[in-house]
């Protein structure tokens, strides 16, 4: 096995509950996946940053540093920046988990949770970012160019910073260009259409992908009642 196989098939669990711990790390393992673990924040990172893993279970409750923290961390640093994350948490207010999808996580699932629904929240994940980083040319729209090998988007020659699901999203849009790509579409393409997940996140995503985008984000065309398409470049409407 090669070492980007086997990063591929890394999962880290950070998590202070033990019963928690144990339960995922138990159906992670049977699923095939190479687990580890951290009961801290700060633990947590450091195995982020020297393991590098496909995934992060997150919990946001943790004693030292919060889950949200912890997320805004591991954006920021160009090491970690592109590693998945999937928060755990007992949380169910939509404000936490719109909050947790904004600051750039890739699902959200709830205590409690059904183990099974856990590895197939992580397998869903990583064929996102393995579908992402498949074999490919670049692709240019206007001052937009996808590296699909290196999981870089560039506008106007400077790199942008887009989590894996950002990644997907536009990736999706691009390669199906001038096509409308439905909501419900989107969901199924980008997010497997994951039960919990609403045709919002996919707004909310929109939007956060023109912002990150800036001027070449008015490519991507609203259409009403319907979902989005990559445009052309002729100055298209929002």
């Amino acid at each position: 096995m090669t070492e980007a196989q086997e990063r591929r098939d890394r999962v880290l669990i950070v998590d202070d509950e033990p019963d928690i711990v144990a339960l995922c790390a138990f159906h992670l393992g049977k699923a095939g996946y190479v687990v580890s673990t951290a009961a801290t924040g700060t633990a947590g990172l450091e195995l982020a940053r020297r393991d590098l893993p496909a995934l992060i279970v997150l919990d946001l409750m943790l004693p030292d540093i919060g889950g949200f923290d912890i997320l805004r961390i591991l954006r920021a640093d160009d090491v970690t920046r592109h590693v998945a994350v999937l928060l755990l948490t007992a949380r169910k207010e939509e404000a936490d988990r719109i909050r947790g999808l904004t600051l750039g996580a890739d699902d959200y699932l709830t205590k409690p949770f059904s183990p099974r629904e856990l590895v197939l929240r992580a397998g869903a994940i990583l064929r996102r970012t393995s579908a992402g980083r498949a074999t490919a040319s670049p692709m240019e729209i206007g001052p937009i160019r996808i590296d699909r090998d290196a999981h870089i988007v560039m506008v106007d020659g400077r790199e942008i910073d887009l989590t894996t699901t950002e990644f997907k999203l536009l990736l999706t849009l691009a390669e199906r260009r001038g096509r409308v790509q439905t909501r419900s579409v989107l969901l199924q393409t980008v997010w497997d259409a994951a039960q919990d997940i609403q045709t919002r996140t996919v707004d909310m995503h929109v939007q956060r992908l023109r912002a990150k985008l800036g001027d070449a984000g008015a490519l991507i065309e609203t259409v009403r009642a319907v979902g989005y398409r990559i445009g052309s470049g002729n100055r298209p409407k929002r």
